[in-house]
Protein backbone atom coordinates (compact mmCIF):
# COMPACT_ATOMS: atom_id res chain seq x y z
CA UNK A 1 0.00 0.00 0.00
CA UNK A 2 2.85 2.16 0.97
CA UNK A 3 4.61 1.70 -2.10
CA UNK A 4 1.38 2.05 -4.56
CA UNK A 5 0.54 5.34 -3.14
CA UNK A 6 4.33 6.58 -2.86
CA UNK A 7 4.28 5.80 -6.82
CA UNK A 8 1.33 7.51 -7.69
CA UNK A 9 2.94 10.75 -5.41
CA UNK A 10 5.69 10.96 -7.81
CA UNK A 11 3.81 10.50 -10.94
CA UNK A 12 1.83 13.79 -10.56
CA UNK A 13 2.99 16.13 -12.98
CA UNK A 14 4.81 19.69 -11.47
CA UNK A 15 2.09 21.87 -12.17
CA UNK A 16 -0.42 19.52 -10.90
CA UNK A 17 2.40 19.49 -7.68
CA UNK A 18 2.12 22.89 -7.71
CA UNK A 19 -1.73 23.86 -7.98
CA UNK A 20 -2.75 20.99 -5.47
CA UNK A 21 -0.39 23.01 -2.80
CA UNK A 22 -1.75 26.14 -3.39
CA UNK A 23 -5.36 25.12 -3.27
CA UNK A 24 -4.53 22.78 0.31
CA UNK A 25 -2.88 26.69 1.52
CA UNK A 26 -6.16 28.58 0.43
CA UNK A 27 -8.04 25.88 2.81
CA UNK A 28 -5.35 25.09 5.57
CA UNK A 29 -5.03 29.12 5.81
CA UNK A 30 -8.68 29.94 6.88
CA UNK A 31 -8.61 27.01 9.56
CA UNK A 32 -8.81 28.58 13.24
CA UNK A 33 -6.06 25.70 13.94
CA UNK A 34 -3.66 26.66 12.12
CA UNK A 35 -4.74 30.61 12.26
CA UNK A 36 -4.78 30.49 16.38
CA UNK A 37 -1.12 28.72 16.33
CA UNK A 38 1.85 30.92 16.62
CA UNK A 39 4.84 28.25 16.76
CA UNK A 40 4.18 25.91 13.68
CA UNK A 41 6.30 23.48 13.12
CA UNK A 42 6.33 22.50 8.82
CA UNK A 43 8.60 19.78 6.86
CA UNK A 44 10.23 20.06 3.33
CA UNK A 45 8.41 17.53 1.01
CA UNK A 46 10.83 14.59 -0.71
CA UNK A 47 9.48 11.45 -3.09
CA UNK A 48 6.07 13.61 -4.02
CA UNK A 49 4.88 14.53 -0.31
CA UNK A 50 2.17 17.55 -0.59
CA UNK A 51 4.49 20.44 -0.94
CA UNK A 52 3.91 23.00 2.47
CA UNK A 53 5.89 25.77 0.88
CA UNK A 54 2.87 27.95 0.64
CA UNK A 55 1.14 27.66 3.27
CA UNK A 56 4.86 28.47 5.10
CA UNK A 57 5.14 31.57 2.71
CA UNK A 58 1.76 32.64 3.79
CA UNK A 59 1.78 32.62 7.48
CA UNK A 60 6.08 33.59 7.54
CA UNK A 61 3.96 36.68 6.02
CA UNK A 62 1.62 36.84 9.48
CA UNK A 63 3.85 36.90 11.65
CA UNK A 64 3.90 33.42 12.68
CA UNK A 65 7.05 31.62 14.15
CA UNK A 66 8.27 28.38 11.21
CA UNK A 67 10.09 25.68 12.62
CA UNK A 68 11.57 22.26 10.51
CA UNK A 69 12.55 18.70 11.66
CA UNK A 70 15.58 18.06 12.41
CA UNK A 71 17.42 14.02 12.92
CA UNK A 72 19.65 13.64 15.55
CA UNK A 73 22.24 11.37 15.00
CA UNK A 74 23.20 10.20 18.04
CA UNK A 75 19.40 9.01 19.01
CA UNK A 76 17.25 6.62 16.86
CA UNK A 77 13.72 8.23 15.72
CA UNK A 78 14.21 11.28 17.79
CA UNK A 79 13.72 14.59 16.24
CA UNK A 80 14.71 18.26 16.93
CA UNK A 81 12.90 21.40 15.85
CA UNK A 82 14.79 24.20 14.55
CA UNK A 83 13.57 27.33 14.02
CA UNK A 84 13.44 28.53 9.95
CA UNK A 85 13.26 31.59 7.99
CA UNK A 86 12.49 31.44 4.36
CA UNK A 87 15.84 31.31 2.89
CA UNK A 88 18.13 30.08 5.83
CA UNK A 89 20.65 27.59 5.08
CA UNK A 90 19.60 24.11 5.10
CA UNK A 91 21.78 20.73 4.89
CA UNK A 92 21.11 17.15 3.61
CA UNK A 93 20.54 14.37 6.53
CA UNK A 94 20.84 10.68 5.93
CA UNK A 95 18.14 10.55 3.98
CA UNK A 96 18.13 13.00 1.28
CA UNK A 97 15.76 15.37 3.28
CA UNK A 98 16.44 18.91 3.38
CA UNK A 99 16.94 20.27 7.63
CA UNK A 100 18.37 23.80 9.03
CA UNK A 101 21.89 23.63 9.86
CA UNK A 102 21.96 22.11 13.53
CA UNK A 103 21.95 25.49 15.33
CA UNK A 104 21.08 24.63 19.01
CA UNK A 105 20.08 28.03 20.43
CA UNK A 106 17.44 28.08 17.78
CA UNK A 107 15.76 24.75 19.31
CA UNK A 108 12.44 24.30 20.43
CA UNK A 109 11.07 22.15 23.07
CA UNK A 110 8.41 20.03 21.14
CA UNK A 111 5.76 20.67 24.02
CA UNK A 112 6.40 24.18 23.10
CA UNK A 113 5.10 23.62 19.63
CA UNK A 114 1.63 24.85 18.43
CA UNK A 115 0.58 22.83 15.57
CA UNK A 116 3.11 20.74 14.11
CA UNK A 117 2.10 20.19 10.18
CA UNK A 118 3.08 16.61 9.19
CA UNK A 119 3.40 14.54 6.01
CA UNK A 120 2.18 11.28 5.59
CA UNK A 121 1.60 8.21 2.99
CA UNK A 122 -2.45 7.53 3.68
CA UNK A 123 -4.90 8.74 6.59
CA UNK A 124 -8.44 7.74 7.25
CA UNK A 125 -10.87 10.38 8.55
CA UNK A 126 -10.40 9.09 12.23
CA UNK A 127 -6.94 10.51 11.75
CA UNK A 128 -5.22 7.49 11.44
CA UNK A 129 -2.23 8.06 9.85
CA UNK A 130 0.77 5.85 7.74
CA UNK A 131 4.37 7.57 7.53
CA UNK A 132 7.11 5.84 6.19
CA UNK A 133 7.66 3.22 8.45
CA UNK A 134 10.57 4.78 10.37
CA UNK A 135 8.20 5.92 13.48
CA UNK A 136 10.12 9.37 13.87
CA UNK A 137 6.69 11.47 14.49
CA UNK A 138 5.07 8.91 16.44
CA UNK A 139 8.13 8.51 18.93
CA UNK A 140 8.61 12.49 19.20
CA UNK A 141 4.99 13.06 20.10
CA UNK A 142 4.23 9.76 22.01
CA UNK A 143 3.65 12.14 25.32
CA UNK A 144 0.49 13.42 23.28
CA UNK A 145 -1.27 9.65 24.28
CA UNK A 146 0.19 9.50 28.26
CA UNK A 147 -1.75 13.18 28.48
CA UNK A 148 -5.13 13.57 29.76
CA UNK A 149 -6.01 17.22 28.99
CA UNK A 150 -2.88 19.19 27.59
CA UNK A 151 -2.83 18.25 23.87
CA UNK A 152 -0.49 21.07 22.29
CA UNK A 153 0.88 20.44 20.11
CA UNK A 154 -1.65 20.15 17.61
CA UNK A 155 -1.10 17.41 14.68
CA UNK A 156 -2.16 18.37 11.53
CA UNK A 157 -1.56 15.97 8.24
CA UNK A 158 -0.61 16.88 4.91
CA UNK A 159 -1.74 15.16 2.03
CA UNK A 160 -3.52 14.44 -1.39
CA UNK A 161 -6.98 13.42 -1.63
CA UNK A 162 -6.20 10.46 -2.99
CA UNK A 163 -3.89 9.27 -0.42
CA UNK A 164 -7.37 8.73 1.96
CA UNK A 165 -8.25 5.04 2.94
CA UNK A 166 -11.79 3.60 4.62
CA UNK A 167 -9.30 2.82 7.61
CA UNK A 168 -6.74 2.32 9.20
CA UNK A 169 -6.12 -0.19 11.49
CA UNK A 170 -3.99 2.25 14.05
CA UNK A 171 -0.87 0.23 16.53
CA UNK A 172 -1.01 1.18 20.13
CA UNK A 173 1.79 3.57 19.45
CA UNK A 174 0.75 5.42 17.09
CA UNK A 175 -0.48 8.71 17.54
CA UNK A 176 -3.42 10.20 15.84
CA UNK A 177 -4.11 13.50 14.09
CA UNK A 178 -5.90 16.14 15.00
CA UNK A 179 -7.20 17.07 11.60
CA UNK A 180 -5.48 16.33 8.01
CA UNK A 181 -5.94 18.94 5.30
CA UNK A 182 -5.94 17.80 1.23
CA UNK A 183 -6.28 19.95 -1.96
CA UNK A 184 -10.15 19.08 -1.41
CA UNK A 185 -11.04 19.76 2.06
CA UNK A 186 -9.58 19.93 5.48
CA UNK A 187 -10.76 16.73 8.04
CA UNK A 188 -11.27 17.31 11.93
CA UNK A 189 -10.89 14.47 13.97
CA UNK A 190 -12.85 13.51 16.70
CA UNK A 191 -10.70 15.23 18.99
CA UNK A 192 -11.20 18.47 18.17
CA UNK A 193 -15.09 17.74 17.14
CA UNK A 194 -15.47 16.54 19.96
CA UNK A 195 -14.46 19.64 21.49
CA UNK A 196 -12.06 17.40 24.49
CA UNK A 197 -8.89 18.79 26.01
CA UNK A 198 -9.27 22.29 24.28
CA UNK A 199 -6.64 24.34 25.76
Amino acid sequence: MRTEIRRRRRRLAQPERDAFAARLAQLAAREPLVRNSRRIAFYLPVNGEMDPRPLMDYLWSMGKSLYLPILVNFSKRRLWFSAYTPGDPLVYNRYGIPEPERVHDRRIRTVALDLVLLPLVAFDAMGHRLGMGGGYYDHCFAFINRRCHWRKPRLMGLAYEFQRLPLIQPEPWDVPLDAIATEQQVYHCSRIEAGRDRD
